[in-house]
């Protein structure tokens, strides 16, 4: 492979990358699950307090495929999965580029439970793709992957690993901070963890916990202190989603943010759409962890700053 002015582990890594992918493919075509291709511009977006859209002209570049594949449950397409770009502004760092590749799929009659199911099999697959094995070694660490991966509530989490609780940490508006540096680096360094079972007030599309309307059916993927991917069981019901996004944009303007327009058509299709699950996964984080990269500079062919 030609290398020209990249960096030498260039050519290696972008060989991974495409291993990576080809093996996502492999496995939900094994499954039957059908790939779908949606927009990329949209004149809304879903209000999220903490992400800020980009704008193309007078519509929003897509932060995630969600508003439309979920039209796609609603009109009777009841497995489907998608590989795409996806934009958010003010995301730059070691794991995060403001153009990344997302995964992204949703299963009719499945739940959160399933997606953790099939997240651990997807990870099993690439690395038996891979010729790994059942180890995977990443800066240092070895995660076990034979034994079934990890599920640890955020309630437990907040107890092992904080200084304070769950609740003391809402209480004070610390959630994400103690999230971010406390709790997330310890997390899958031996073996992939699912955080689960959110705080109803951080529920974001998901549906509440059948067993404990406090809790959300919202479940979080981390390997190696990365977060990978973040899932829910759905929410069907348009009234509660519109209340929760109204919520998103007061949030947003406290922050001095604007309010962001409400997905009509999408709300509008809510009620339509069958109980399922879906779920987001980075894929420039998985393949930095299969190439054992440190930053995610170098699984990409060009960084935001050589475009």
């Amino acid at each position: 492979m030609r290398q020209g002015t990249f960096p030498s582990d260039c050519g290696r890594h972008l060989e991974i990358r495409s291993l990576v992918i080809r093996l996502i493919r492999d496995f939900f075509y094994r499954h039957q699950y059908l790939e779908v291709e949606t927009p990329v511009k949209s004149p809304c977006i879903i209000p999220e307090a903490h992400i800020d859209p980009f704008m193309a002209e007078d519509h929003f570049l897509m932060a995630s495929p969600e508003l439309y594949m979920k039209q796609l449950l609603a009109n009777g397409f009841f497995n489907i999965f998608q590989i795409c770009k996806c934009f958010r502004k003010n995301e730059r760092g070691r794991l995060h580029l403001p153009e990344m590749t997302l995964l992204e799929w949703y299963g009719a009659g499945d739940t959160y439970v399933e997606l953790m199911d099939q997240c651990q099999a997807l990870v099993r697959h690439i690395a038996a793709g891979m010729g790994m094995g059942n180890r995977l070694s990443y800066q240092g660490l070895t995660l076990d992957l034979a034994a079934p991966f990890e599920r640890l509530t955020v309630h437990r989490a907040f107890e092992t690993f904080a200084a304070k609780s769950c609740d003391q940490a809402l209480a004070e508006d610390r959630f994400h901070d103690i999230m971010g540096f406390d709790i997330e680096p310890c997390l899958g360094r031996t073996q992939p963890v699912f955080l689960m079972d959110y705080p109803a007030s951080l529920a974001s599309l998901a549906a509440l916990h059948p067993k404990d309307p406090a809790l959300a059916q919202r479940c979080e993927f981390y390997m190696a202190g990365i977060e990978l991917a973040n899932g829910f069981t759905e929410l069907t019901d348009a009234r509660i989603q519109r209340r929760r996004f109204e919520i998103e944009n007061q949030t947003r303007v406290l922050q001095g943010r604007p309010a962001l327009p409400l997905p009509e058509m999408f709300l509008s299709r809510l009620d339509a759409m069958p109980e399922c699950a879906g779920i987001a996964l980075g894929v420039d984080r998985l393949v930095m962890l299969f190439a054992d990269a440190p930053c995610i500079d170098q699984v990409v062919a060009f960084t935001p700053e050589a475009c």
